[in-house]
């Protein structure tokens, strides 16, 4: 018989989707284990190679738990709302859930054709009414919440308006926007119902505010920050300004501190954990009020020392900070202007990133300093964030690097308060040095500096201690089609949310997928997007008359929205009332292993914690966060390949031939290099019209040798291997064994094609320790014991590696067991029985065929892991090398128990002993038991 992988994946894949193998259910006496991958955007291109290296090792994790005894979740879905097919709707006119349902459909056959043992039964996709009238809900209740800083959670709104109600908001703790009027409980009470609301808006966890933005004319929507690459968007390449827009936003800062706690209860990577500490930036300082001179003006600022007042030299707002064009003096006005235009263009990320370019301009405006009333220059700077504390800052050139290079840069005078000289060459830029020439802060160190200055400014009501946050409020609209749809209407003006009864609010048709002609969302070409509140449905934009029809929300959510719970609804996907029942929820908790990519450790991961923790304050989740235990996989990189053609021609030099010339380096397809770095000249030539009449200089044996760089694998590199390829020739399971073998599971390795034969080898030498010419070859006779050795080393090894994902190493494993099985001619069901099970998460098909082969009707998934027996690798005897003045001649395999008398004996009487001796009495026998043996003679 022999090993044909495609046939014999084809049939158990077959088998476990009409047996539903791996359906999971939310009733077993089991104890659980919740395995989750980042679930995928749906793409064209489907899945090259680098993607399936995490959902192959969450697979072997998933099937070796259900082997171990555990009731296993181990699901799979689609996050299809996004910008890529609604550009493509733009592009082509097709309709975004046409192209999504296509996209998922090529994805499901490469994901099956893999062989995971998803539970398909539980598949959700963001883009579905039955799945987004939740994400709808879950805003609702963001919307009806805010947060208490007593009870240190979120609750219901209810709970604030009895508070403003009974003594109105003087003794609030909430998190809430800056600077709200105090009113008493009479004053609250004669608001009128839209005034009331505007009060409630900067109170609640979502909510409508003017935000500066991150806006793609050419997307015509908002974008997030790491949607951003350079000052250009990510998708297209297309240039993205600053612009301010009244967005609805997530109130994520109310979490900051709960976020950074939580990172201490969870199994991350310390450098996943750093950087989401380092996004959310906790700083503690103290916040400092300057009055712009000659108006009633103050700017606020946040700083971490403030022992360094009595330095400050100048002021740097941002320039979108809301005070610049109020104190921007006319002859300054068009610098500023030019300046705010030009500032607009770069992203916050390049303007975080650049420490180099020094930039900025005179407002023409004073603040004056808070205790010796000097005037202090306000400038405006790019290096300063208006998101950021407060977008201002007060600069200390002596103790700060960026203010000494601003200050020197536009020649501004220098205060120097530390007893330490100021250049170039050195700073005061550490804690403890002694101040000088400041006021009252004569001879403190910055401790005591510190808490001097902050009793100074509550004296004088000119600051307060303080702790601030980087993170801020994520912006939660998008100027986009395809997305969830807000379940909000307006009357007045004001938002008010459509009740849970009327969800899902459903995604209307359109004409155009782009941006209005006065500029409103692609929402605003719908004809029908208007809310009844008579009929509780959505009815024709013609009937609005803002008595009983409004218009709806044309934004439409972000792509995190859906993202942010997904996992929970896997829970219990099929539940029509609520996102998932309570038993469900409280019967899986969490998810206890989640496996994807580090490119999401400041978006989704903190997105994600931020909603799990609402729905935990508010009752809908049981526990604080969501994910127990992540694993970032590494990434698998391509191989590309490159032509040089010669500057100003259609020339192409070979790379061994290239001398003086000046040479573009142009990609090449993989696919028209071979192994030996040769380039099929005629494939190259018709795979592009503009390579067509290209002329090849070759090298001495008539080749043209490409040059090659490893680098991530792309389309636009054109070094994309295609795993159905791979399948095809080799197998599933060869693909599944050799992406493990690559290397660690965490580290970035190379693909090389080259390299897999020697896995599918590996699979064939498997096959034939069980099946032969004609047929199964196991026999049951009694095993030896090395057979026994080799196994249980491998159960031992196996199961080590799995535990702690080094799954390259078990494959190693594998490789050593089967070679010593194999000159062990081992055909005993007594080894092979088990090797299969501990072999089948790894390559599940064949370890199914040979099962069955063997006679069993049950899946192998469903047995249990063998257990090792540590006395299967105690060494009972021991092979000795034997010495004859310190040089080995012989080796001899002796019982470890022998005592050193009976060694002795043994080792004498021996014939190969009395060779070396030729009847000469040896001196001296030293016999180290367990270790050697030396004659001296």
């Amino acid at each position: 018989m022999k090993y044909n992988p495609n046939e014999i994946e084809a049939k158990w894949q077959k088998f476990w989707k009409e047996n539903q193998t791996f359906k999971t259910d939310n009733d077993s006496q089991k104890p659980k284990y919740y395995v989750l991958d980042m679930f995928p955007y749906p793409s064209g291109a489907g899945l090259h190679v680098g993607h399936p290296l995490g959902y192959i090792a969450s697979d072997i994790f998933a099937r070796y738990k259900r082997h171990k005894g555990y009731n296993v979740l181990h699901p799979q879905g689609y996050d299809s709302f996004g910008l890529p097919a609604e550009q493509y709707a733009i592009q082509t006119g097709q309709h975004p859930a046409v192209t999504t349902e296509e996209n998922i459909a090529r994805y499901r056959e490469q994901l099956d054709r893999i062989g995971f043992s998803f539970d398909w039964s539980r598949e959700v996709r963001t883009s579905n009414p039955d799945f987004y009238k939740h994400t709808q809900w879950i805003f609702i209740q963001l919307f009806n919440s805010w947060y208490n800083k007593k009870s240190d959670k979120a609750e219901y709104i209810d709970s604030l308006i009895a508070e403003f109600e009974a003594e109105g908001n003087t003794n609030v703790q909430a998190v809430c926007d800056d600077h709200i009027p105090f009113f008493t409980a009479e004053q609250w009470n004669d608001f009128s119902s839209d005034e009331k609301e505007r009060v409630l808006l900067k109170y609640r966890l979502t909510y409508l505010a003017e935000t500066e933005v991150n806006w793609c004319p050419a997307l015509g929507t908002v974008l997030a920050n790491d949607e951003i690459k350079d000052g250009l968007s990510e998708r297209g390449g297309h240039p993205v300004i600053r612009k301010k827009m009244k967005q609805w936003s997530m109130r994520i800062s109310a979490y900051a501190e709960r976020l950074l706690q939580g990172l201490e209860t969870i199994d991350w990577t310390e450098s996943l954990k750093e950087s989401q500490r380092n996004w959310i930036g906790k700083s503690v300082g103290a916040s400092v009020s300057f009055r712009v001179q000659d108006s009633e003006l103050d700017i606020e600022v946040f700083t971490t020392r403030p022992d360094t007042i009595f330095g400050v030299s100048f002021m740097t707002l941002a320039p979108e900070h809301d005070l610049v064009k109020k104190i921007t003096t006319a002859e300054q006005k068009a610098a500023v202007d030019t300046y705010i235009e030009a500032t607009s263009k770069r992203s916050e990320r390049d303007r975080m990133a650049d420490v180099k370019t020094i930039s900025g301009v005179f407002t023409g405006a004073y603040a004056e300093h808070p205790f010796t009333k000097e005037p202090i220059e306000i400038w405006i700077g790019d290096y300063v964030l208006a998101g950021y504390g407060t977008g201002a800052v007060m600069a200390v050139p002596a103790g700060d690097t960026r203010d000494y290079a601003f200050a020197k840069h536009f020649s501004i005078p220098i205060k120097n308060i530390f007893d330490k000289d100021i250049s170039e060459e050195a700073f005061v830029e550490k804690e403890g040095f002694v101040l000088e020439n400041s006021g009252f802060l004569n001879g403190l160190d910055y401790k005591q500096g510190t808490r001097k200055v902050i009793e100074e400014l509550e004296k004088i009501n000119k600051g307060a201690g303080k702790t601030n946050y980087r993170l801020r409020d994520a912006v939660f609209s998008r100027q986009r089609y395809w997305g969830e749809p807000f379940p909000v209407y307006y009357i007045n003006g004001l938002p008010k949310m459509i009740d849970k009864a009327f969800l899902p609010i459903v995604l209307p048709e359109v004409e155009k997928y782009l941006p209005t002609e006065d500029g409103q969302p692609p929402l605003g070409n719908a004809h029908s997007w208007a809310w009844d509140t008579e009929k509780n449905k959505v009815v024709d934009n013609s009937l609005i008359d803002e008595k009983n029809v409004f218009p709806l929300e044309l934004n439409t959510m972000p792509g995190w929205a859906g993202s942010s719970w997904y996992w929970m609804r896997y829970m219990d996907p099929k539940n029509e009332t609520e996102f998932a029942s309570e038993k469900a929820l409280n019967y899986w908790q969490n998810v206890d292993l989640y496996i994807g990519g580090s490119e999401h450790a400041t978006g989704h991961l903190l997105y994600s914690r931020f909603w799990n923790k609402f729905l935990k304050d508010i009752g809908k989740a049981p526990t604080e966060e969501p994910f127990k235990k992540l694993i970032n996989q590494g990434m698998i990189l391509g191989t590309s390949a490159f032509v040089y053609r010669i500057e100003g021609t259609n020339t192409f030099v070979s790379k061994d031939m290239i001398k003086d010339q000046k040479v573009q380096h142009l990609y090449a397809y993989v696919r028209h290099v071979n192994a030996s770095s040769e380039l099929n000249i005629e494939a190259f030539k018709a795979w592009r019209p503009d390579y067509a009449n290209a002329e090849f200089i070759l090298n001495s044996d008539g080749k043209y040798i490409v040059g090659h760089e490893v680098e991530k694998m792309s389309k636009s590199y054109y070094n994309v291997v295609n795993p159905d390829e791979i399948c095809e020739e080799y197998g599933a399971d060869t693909l599944r064994l050799y992406e493990m073998f690559l290397g660690p599971l965490e580290q970035a390795k190379p693909w090389n094609t080259a390299g897999i034969s020697g896995v599918a080898g590996f699979l064939k030498k498997l096959w034939r320790l069980y099946v032969d010419d004609n047929g199964v070859a196991v026999v049951e006779d009694q095993p030896t014991k090395e057979m026994y050795k080799s196994l249980h080393k491998t159960i031992k090894k196996v199961s080590e590696d799995i535990e702690s994902f080094s799954f390259n190493t078990s494959v190693s494993q594998f490789m050593i067991c089967v070679n010593e099985l194999s000159q062990q001619k081992c055909r005993h069901r007594e080894i092979l029985e088990p090797l299969l099970i501990i072999i089948a998460p790894y390559a599940p098909h064949i370890a199914e065929e040979l099962w069955s082969l063997m006679g069993h009707e049950e899946s192998v998934s469903n047995i249990a892991f063998p257990e090792f027996k540590e006395e299967y690798l105690v060494e009972s005897t021991k092979e000795y090398p034997v010495s004859f003045n310190g040089k080995m001649k012989f080796k001899i395999e002796l019982p470890l128990d022998l005592k050193q008398e009976e060694i002795e004996k043994i080792i004498l009487t021996d014939q190969r002993t009395q060779n070396q001796l030729q009847g000469r009495e040896p001196k001296k026998v030293i016999v180290v038991p367990g270790k050697i043996i030396n004659i001296v003679g």
